[in-house]
Order: structure tokens, then C-alpha cells, then sequence
């Protein structure tokens, strides 16, 4: 029999151990006892489960629905509880109390070393069969809470009747709900080491999320793990061509015919991933697609990292539209963050009712900028929160790589922090040593376990190796987003071009160094957004002029060493500046100006992907070779591209000037006929139509830029031109 002490445990759902009085239990003189708690129950009868012969009538203790009796012994098949509620409904029911412990041995041993890759195998939501009996495993790791319950619509949202079991060992709070299944809503209740009473948490390892503003977590399948793929690990590769197209999927495309809502994934990958393919793209990437409660936040603040937002969908969804990427030769990068996460109360912030997720101290801990906290990544449970993250989009979605956001601010403590504002490390420094060993233990497990795939880090520092393996004592990322690049150049192409002379270096210092990182060069979302407008109003000139400058600038980006990336839009020169609310201005496209940007992108795509000059060599300095990079009176920049066999060589020539360039005499590599590749200037692309007449220029034997053999050209205005020699 309970004493009193413990009756009142129970039904105020304060006892730290409920799997130690409710279920079946033998007393000091082996007397077997079945103990329910049922609120709203009115008589209980156990029942064998086979047959549901009646094994003993259960005695209400306590009116709040605490029952007991005594058993001679346990049936083989079990048992259930045949329930008469106070409406006068009844039911039969499996007790979760009388089930063996979730999690395995070695899990717990696993999850409390902090070394589980997997660990959203055990914790979360499981959709399993447990002694025979469908339904639903809860584990969640709140080590410091003093009970922690799983409520739901299975349990009317109430705290007091599935208080889950704690494995000690690793922190961990477990129980198995019979008859849970996909589709149920869910949080935690968390009542903390103090005993106040949390508010209610979602899973943070949830599969699957409600659509906000809800909060909810929504039990799951977990997608299977997606087979090795040889054919995306070679299109991945460093001397593979990437051009990647990236887009926030709430603002590509909307139906304003259906309210401007959002695009579900099979539309998406009806629509999006033939377009992307069309336009010559080799990879998508994704703004952050974990669930996050705030639309503006771009999916920058994520709450449920292991759940696809259910803006477009479920999970099943975002599979098949990877799926339909692969299947259309497209790979797949989705932006990852690691560095922080929102304060919302439904989310990781006082998990328990301490600090478990975030650093304590707010010098640590709290972003000023973002208003976000900061993973403490000197916890190995956090960083096996984060490193099973990364291993999980990346196995069971089959994604091709993760770009991880905000890698700057995670390298030191003191990013964006005036002075007092934060801590040094042990040894009295700036950087933050528990973020370079989480990143690096990030890319060995990716580069371990899942070697097609890879990762881009956005670094806009000059922290050294960021992109070199860790053996040689760099982070470990395959490419590093080149911010510099992005802003020299951007820079440049604003300014007025009667004042670019006296700025040239901006356009020629990304080469200084080019190859001491994988470099991706980015034209980013980050560009278009907060007031900075659109690429194309960036331009200076007359409208002509400025559709010219975007096209130049296009050719310089696609001629120069690094793999590419655009943000959506900038492909056809969207005119406004990016808004997350409303769909692209696609109606541009009927515009003369506006299809021709769009044509030039096409075919830059084309040509990028069909020569090995310009991709296969990218990070080896001898790939590229300057052939004038000083002529800044006329604004003329000129370099050659070789492909690492040696047998693919361009030649690419900038005119950033608005005039034309007659008898501009280059110097190239060879002699022959040096074919005009891609003009930018070309009428196909809105242009003026000047260049090599029949778009070809034989060499001369005449010295020039230090060659023995010469072109005479006329270069046309703002624009790029690419030449092959004829073979």
C-alpha cells in the first residue's frame, strides 16, 4: 500500500520517479500490486491482454484518480487496464507504466559520453512496437528538471498522467505511449529542480512541427537513410563545376490567386527544380528550412532543428523534393545554423530550468546583434545535439551539403562585443576554442560518415584554413564563402565609371588570396535586403548602362577563380529590392532588358559547365594567369583560365568603361583564331552588338603583355567577352 506522502506525489505529478509506484510492483512481503493513475476515472478493471479475462478489480485510493490492487501474478500476454470514465464512456487501455525502459545500454552510455552520432535515434518521437503493442517512444534530455511529463491530444494537455521515467546516467526522460501515433500533437511539461512549473517546451529533436504561429511538435516517421550516391560525390568534388541558385523558398513563387500563400514541396519540385536546371544551375541552396516560428527571420532563428518547416509541408514532402533535385541532376545545399537559436519560451531557452542549451553568462552567451542565445558548445550534449543535426539532414534527406551561417561570429568570443562585453578563453584570448573543435568535429564526422556531401562555411574574417583539412590543422569546410570578393567588387561596380580608374585594385586584390582558401564566391540575399536594393540598382548610369554593368559584372564573376553563387532574382535583374512577403517580379521577364540578364545567365551557366578552364582548376594558382591586371586608365581587366590537364584555356577580357575600346591590342597564350565563347555585349542579351567580326580574331605575331603573340580587338562597352582558341 502508498502512504500518503506518496499519493500526494503522484496526483500533484511532483514524484521524480512515477515508474517506481505506478505499474505492477512487489512489496517487502512479495505482494504483487497494480498501481493507475487515471484522472476522470471512475472504476478500473485489469484485464488480461490476450483475452481480456478479468484478472482484478482496481480500488480507488484517492478521488483525483489514483487506483490500486493486488495480483496473484502477471499473465504471459499482460495486461491492460478496462477504464469506465466519469462522462460514463469507457475504454481499454495499455498502461505505459508497465513497459521496460527505452532507451538501450549502450545509448545511455553513448548519449551521456556525448558521443552518439545519431542521438535522434533515441530521443524525440518514435513511432514503434514495443512487447507487441503499437505506439510512440518520448525521450528527452532535461537533466536538471525535477519531472518532466509529455502532454498532448492523447492526454488532454495534462501533466499529471504520463510523467516519464529519468535515466540518470545520462539525463535523459523516457516513456512509451501505447497507441500514440503519427500525427499527435505534443510538447513537455518541465517542472525544474526548484519546482516551478515551465512553460511547455516542443521537442527539440521533433521530427515535425505545426504550422505557426502553433507550437506544437507533431509525432513523426523518420525518413529512411538514403543509399551512397558516387554520382554526388563527383558532382560535389572540388574540380567539379558548381553554380549554385539560391532561394528562399516563401518568396520564389507564391499563389496570389490562393491568398499569395506559400508553394508546398511537390509544387516546389514541379516548378523550381525545372527551372533551376533550365537556367543551368548545378545546385540549389535553400535558406534555413528548420522549423522557426518568425517569418522574418528568414529561418535564421530555427526552433526545431530536425523538423522541415511546415510552411511547405511535411517531411515526406521535402524528401521527395530531393528526390525530384537528383533525379533532374540538381544537388542540394541547405543553410545550417549552428550558432544560435531565439529566446522563445517554447524553445531550448531554460530547457530545464537552467542553462542547458545556451552559455549562462550573457558574455557568452547572448547575441547582441540577433537578439539570440549562443549554443554552449563546451557541453558534449550540445554538441551532439548539433553534430547529429548536421549527420541527420544529410543521411536521412540526402542533401548535398550544409552551409553553416554565421561562422564568424561563432570563431570569436569577442564578434560584435565592445570591450567588457566578453570573455577570453583559457589562455586569455579572443577565439572561441569549444567552437573550432565543435566545427571541426562537425566536418570529420561529415567527411566520415558522409563523404559525398560537403560543407560551406560563411567566414568573413581571415581565420586561417578554413576550408584545409583538420589533419593539416585547418577547420575541415570543403569551400568558404568569399566575403571579401563580394564586397570589393560590389564596391567597385557602384562606383560612377569616370572614377573606377582610380579604384582598380577592388577588382584585382581577390586574386592576391584567391587560392589560399576554397573559395565560393557569393552574391548572396544578404546583398539585396535591409536598404541595400536591388544588384541591379546598385549600377550606376542610365538604365542601359546599368543593365550593362550587372552583365560585365556577371562575366567577371563567372571567368574568376571560385565556385558561383546568386541569390534568386538577380538572374533576370530584379529591379526592387528582395521582400520575404510576395513572390519575385517575374512579370520583368517581358521586358527586353530584363530577358536579356536572364539569357546571359543561361548561357554563362552553360558555358561555366561545358569548360574545364573554368572550374577544374579553381583553387591552384595554375589556373589562372593575369594578363594585364594594371591597365587602370581604361578600366581593362584581362586573365586566362587553364583547365588542370592543360588542354581547356580561355581567355576573359573586362571592359568596365562605358566606351569602346577600339585597337585594344592583348597578348594571348598561342597563336591561332581565338573564338568569341560568350560576349556580353551580344544584342541576344540586350547588349550593343559589339566585338570580333564573325565573332573570331586571329592571333598576330606581334608582342604584347609579354606574349609573342597578339589580338586586335575592339572591346565592347561594359561588358565581358570569352575567348577559345580554335583547336
Amino acid at each position: 500500500m502508498l502512504n500518503d506522502t506518496e499519493i500526494d506525489l503522484i496526483r500533484h505529478a511532483r514524484h521524480g520517479d512515477p515508474f517506481s509506484v505506478l505499474g505492477p510492483h512487489a512489496d517487502l512481503d512479495g505482494r504483487l500490486w497494480l498501481r493507475a493513475f487515471l484522472p476522470g476515472a471512475t472504476h478500473v478493471v485489469a484485464v488480461e491482454a490476450a483475452d481480456g479475462a478479468t484478472l482484478v478489480p482496481l480500488l480507488l485510493v484517492h478521488v483525483d484518480g489514483l487506483f490500486e490492487g493486488a495480483l496473484l501474478a502477471l499473465p504471459a500476454s499482460g495486461y491492460r487496464l478496462q477504464v469506465r470514465w466519469g462522462d460514463g464512456n469507457q475504454s481499454v487501455i495499455d498502461d505505459p507504466y508497465r513497459f521496460p525502459p527505452v532507451l538501450g545500454e549502450l545509448d545511455v552510455w553513448l548519449m551521456g559520453e556525448g558521443t552518439h552520432l545519431r542521438p535522434y535515434e533515441v530521443l524525440g518521437a518514435a513511432q514503434r512496437t514495443l512487447d507487441g503493442v503499437p505506439g510512440t517512444s518520448f525521450a528527452v534530455w532535461a537533466p536538471n528538471a525535477s519531472r518532466v511529463s509529455v502532454v498532448g491530444d492523447f492526454n488532454l494537455w495534462d501533466g499529471r498522467r504520463h510523467p516519464m521515467r529519468l535515466r540518470r546516467e545520462c539525463g535523459v526522460w523516457e516513456i512509451f505511449l501505447p497507441g500514440v501515433g503519427g500525427g499527435a500533437r505534443y510538447k513537455y511539461e518541465v517542472v525544474s529542480r526548484e519546482g516551478e512549473l515551465l512553460p511547455l517546451k516542443a521537442d527539440p529533436y521533433a521530427l515535425q512541427s505545426e504550422l505557426r504561429p502553433a507550437t506544437a511538435s507533431v509525432v513523426a516517421q523518420m525518413p529512411p537513410v538514403a543509399s551512397a550516391s558516387p554520382a554526388r560525390q563527383r558532382a560535389n568534388a572540388l574540380d567539379a563545376p558548381v553554380s549554385i541558385y539560391e532561394v528562399h523558398l516563401g518568396s520564389w513563387r507564391r499563389k496570389p490567386e490562393e491568398g499569395n500563400r506559400w508553394l508546398n514541396w511537390d509544387e516546389l519540385a514541379a516548378t523550381l527544380v525545372p527551372y533551376a536546371r533550365e537556367m543551368g544551375f548545378t545546385h540549389l541552396e535553400l535558406l534555413p528550412i528548420s522549423e522557426h516560428p518568425f517569418d522574418g527571420s528568414w529561418g535564421y532563428q530555427p526552433i526545431g532543428l530536425y523538423a522541415p518547416t511546415s510552411r511547405f509541408g511535411d517531411a515526406a514532402g521535402f524528401r521527395r523534393f530531393v528526390e525530384r533535385c537528383h533525379a533532374e541532376g540538381l544537388g542540394l545545399i541547405l543553410d545550417w545554423v549552428p550558432a544560435h537559436f531565439p529566446t522563445d519560451a517554447h524553445g531550448l531557452a531554460d530547457f530545464d530550468g537552467t542553462h542547458l542549451y545556451e552559455y549562462a553568462d550573457p558574455r557568452e552567451g547572448f547575441h547582441q546583434d540577433w537578439n539570440t542565445l549562443i549554443y554552449n558548445l563546451g557541453r558534449t550534449e550540445v554538441r551532439n545535439f548539433l553534430v547529429g543535426n548536421a549527420l541527420y539532414w544529410l543521411e536521412r534527406f540526402d542533401v548535398d551539403g550544409l552551409r553553416v551561417d554565421a561562422v564568424a561570429s561563432m570563431l570569436y568570443r569577442d564578434y560584435s562585443r565592445k570591450a567588457g562585453e566578453w570573455l577570453p578563453n583559457v589562455h586569455g584570448g579572443r577565439e572561441n576554442l569549444e567552437a573550432i573543435s565543435f566545427l571541426k568535429r562537425v566536418n570529420e564526422v561529415v567527411g566520415t560518415e558522409r563523404p559525398q556531401a560537403v560543407t560551406l562555411a560563411e567566414e568573413s574574417t581571415a581565420f586561417p584554413a578554413v576550408s584545409r583539412p583538420t589533419y593539416l590543422g585547418g577547420l575541415g569546410f570543403h569551400y568558404k564563402w568569399n566575403m571579401g570578393w563580394m564586397h570589393d567588387t560590389l564596391k567597385y561596380m557602384a562606383r560612377d565609371p569616370v572614377h573606377r580608374q582610380f579604384h582598380h585594385g577592388e577588382m584585382t586584390f581577390g586574386l592576391v588570396y584567391a587560392f589560399n582558401e576554397n573559395f565560393v564566391l557569393p552574391i548572396s540575399h544578404d546583398e539585396v535586403v535591409h536598404g541595400k536594393g536591388s544588384l541591379l540598382n546598385k549600377m550606376p548610369g542610365d538604365r542601359w548602362q546599368k543593365f550593362a554593368n550587372l552583365r560585365a559584372y556577371f562575366g567577371f564573376m563567372f571567368g574568376h577563380p571560385g565556385k558561383k553563387l546568386l541569390f534568386m532574382g538577380c538572374e533576370f535583374g530584379q529591379e526592387g529590392e528582395w521582400n520575404h512577403d510576395q513572390s519575385l517580379d517575374w512579370h520583368l521577364l517581358g521586358d527586353r532588358s530584363h530577358a536579356g540578364v536572364h539569357r546571359l545567365m543561361h548561357d554563362l551557366n552553360r558555358l561555366y559547365r561545358a569548360t574545364p578552364a573554368l572550374f577544374d582548376n579553381d583553387f591552384d594558382g595554375a589556373g589562372f594567369e593575369w594578363i594585364d591586371h594594371e591597365d587602370a586608365q581604361r578600366s581593362v581587366l584581362s586573365f586566362v583560365r587553364r583547365s588542370r590537364d592543360g588542354r581547356s584555356e580561355v581567355v576573359v577580357v573586362c571592359n568596365f568603361t562605358p566606351s569602346v575600346q577600339r585597337g585594344y591590342r592583348l597578348g594571348v597564350p598561342a597563336a591561332g583564331t581565338w573564338r568569341e565563347r560568350l560576349n556580353t555585349d551580344s544584342e541576344h542579351y540586350g547588349g550593343s552588338n559589339v566585338g570580333s567580326p564573325f565573332g573570331a580574331a586571329d592571333s598576330e605575331p606581334v608582342a604584347s603583355h609579354g606574349r609573342t603573340q597578339s589580338l586586335l580587338l575592339d572591346l565592347p562597352p561594359l561588358a565581358t567577352v570569352f575567348y577559345e582558341r580554335d583547336r
